[in-house]
């Protein structure tokens, strides 16, 4: 058990069946009136953030959150499979648990399977990938003065925004939380 007073940033807590972590908190003291602990969480199943004020003596479950190494191996249909490097033992997860998470991520390559009790919720792809850019338009030179930023596709698939002097064929890195080019590799 947890305690609304000893939340810190990234706890996971079950609240009405749901597993969530704790994206920011906030002790409040009013002048008048009981404290109250006001925080943001994201649903680790939907992803979904809420915004919630509890009492600090307020108590919830703890959540353990196993995360695996896994191999992402291939997409067949509605269901990703992936790879315990370890044990050489294959699963398979229905693309709906994992929305758009992988759309960084080549097959391959290593990510961290999320589960609880059990059960497999959802993937944490690496922070960065390093990725092709496989289509483009041309950027001309005198476009703009500074900051100018045009649509480019990566080998993924994924559409992320690049500088203009970036053409196709080049590798770049790519913060996978975010979508947004760091650099070129």
């Amino acid at each position: 058990m947890i305690s609304a007073s000893e939340f810190r940033n990234g706890a996971t807590v079950e609240i009405d069946g749901d597993i969530f972590t704790v994206i920011d908190f906030q002790h409040v003291k009013p002048g008048k009136g009981a404290a109250f602990v006001r925080t943001t969480l994201r649903n680790l199943k939907s992803g979904g953030i809420v915004e919630r004020t509890f009492r600090p003596t307020e108590k919830m479950n703890r959540a353990h959150i196993d995360r695996k190494d896994y191999q992402y191996m291939y997409n067949d249909g509605g269901l990703y499979y992936f790879m315990d490097t370890e044990s050489f033992e294959q699963i398979a997860i229905n693309a709906g648990d994992i929305g758009d998470t992988l759309k960084f991520v080549k097959e391959n390559d290593m990510v961290k399977v999320l589960s609880h009790d059990g059960n497999i919720f959802g993937i944490e792809p690496p922070t960065f990938a390093e990725l092709v850019i496989t289509d483009t338009e041309p950027g001309f030179k005198g476009d703009t003065a500074q900051g100018a930023v045009k649509p480019a596709t990566v080998e993924t698939g994924a559409v992320i925004k690049v500088p203009l002097f970036i053409s196709s064929g080049e590798k770049v890195k790519v913060d996978t939380r975010t979508g947004e080019y760091l650099g070129r590799v």
